[in-house]
């Protein structure tokens, strides 16, 4: 998929690091008015950004445990946290922190549980994908195009033993690792995207999918010119990979490519949350925007290459654009994965969280 028009990566200016994180303030506190007769005020709905607000999820759900908590997700309109609680004492606790608390009938327990019992029968379909959606609080089955006759009448079959913990969707495209024959960073006939530069034992380094390091070994740019060598790989199971630019020494700027002649400082690395809004880059398709749908995702893209713990999202991705950058603001979230759709019609792109890579490689923000 070579295109003229695709602009050298020039080692795709981005980066990974430890998180970016934002202090919480304590909420909750009232004034009582002059008169007594009229009640205090209750507790008030912070606004928050994506990275306060999983910071914030982050501590109730320890706080309130798997009984009492079920997942929580960012409302961009309102820019705040609404946790999914199962009776009114955690509501109460999620209210004095500041979030919106949400009654519903599954806990985050009986999902994951429901995940398991679709492992066995979903990790043996290619073409599948299932995440908890603390949205709906239900555990969201999809099965792309590919998925026909017994085996889309097992999937069936599995999700509706489950009763009202889950429910199959269908997508029109075909969940694919994204990897194809063109520009960027090129190796062996195929081409990827650069995800993020860090630093490692002081020498610099950059992130991708595992699925593109576990094809290609040695790394050059759209000019031929040599890149670096990989220097750490995880495919299936997991998807990324670490590569060793060949020049030693200086560490390589923090930045991603917006592809309009600027680029986005980064300067840490975080987790998804979702709702959150995100950014993807890629050599493929350029720079998109979406949303975080689900996390903790499991893709089976067929042949046996089932990857874990992915982040799902609504961002369009093509070919090519695998290990590209995922990222909200200055902080670094994802590297592409693989999806179903493309730019034209959408569909869903996963995404291998970026401390999960930096923890793996032991690497961090240049």
């Amino acid at each position: 998929m070579k295109n003229g028009q695709h602009r050298r990566m020039s080692r795709k200016r981005a980066a990974v690091a430890g998180g970016a994180v934002i202090a919480l303030a304590v909420a909750g506190i009232t004034f009582q008015t002059a008169n007594a007769s009229e009640p205090a005020p209750g507790p008030t709905v912070r606004v928050l950004t994506p990275m306060a607000a999983g910071k914030l999820s982050s501590s109730l759900v320890k706080d309130l445990g798997s009984d009492d908590a079920a997942g929580s997700y960012y409302d961009a309109k309102t820019k705040s946290l609404v946790v999914n609680v199962l009776n009114g004492d955690a509501a109460d606790t999620v209210r004095r922190a500041g979030g919106r608390a949400k009654v519903v009938a599954h806990s985050l327990s009986e999902l994951r549980a429901a995940t398991k019992t679709l492992s066995g029968t979903a990790s043996s379909v290619g073409g599948t994908s299932w995440a908890i959606d603390p949205v709906t609080n239900k555990v969201v089955v999809t099965a792309d195009r590919t998925v026909r006759g017994d085996a889309l009448a097992k999937l069936t079959g599995a999700v509706k033993d489950l009763g009202g913990k889950a429910q199959l969707k269908r997508s029109a495209g075909q969940f694919k690792p994204f990897i194809a024959g063109g520009d960027a960073i090129e190796g062996s006939g195929g081409r990827c995207s650069l995800g993020f530069n860090v630093v490692k034992e002081g020498q610099p380094y950059f992130l991708t999918a595992g699925h593109c390091t576990q094809a290609i070994s040695d790394w050059t740019d759209a000019q031929g010119n040599e890149l670096g060598s990989n220097a750490g790989s995880d495919f299936p199971g997991h998807d990324y990979g670490l590569v060793k630019y060949a020049s030693s020494g200086t560490a390589h700027p923090s930045e991603v490519d917006l592809y309009d002649g600027t680029t986005q400082k980064i300067t840490g690395a975080g987790a998804a949350t979702v709702g959150m809004n995100v950014t993807r880059s890629g050599s493929t398709s350029h720079v998109h925007d979406g949303t975080v749908t689900g996390l903790d995702a499991t893709v089976n893209y067929g042949n046996g290459d089932v990857v874990n713990g992915l982040i799902q999202t609504d961002v369009c991705a093509e070919p090519g654009d695998s290990g590209g950058s995922l990222f909200s603001g200055s902080t670094a979230v994802g590297l592409t994965s693989g999806g179903s759709g493309d730019c034209t019609s959408g569909g869903e792109t996963f995404f291998q969280p970026v401390p999960a890579a930096l923890s793996a490689f032991g690497a961090e923000i240049g």
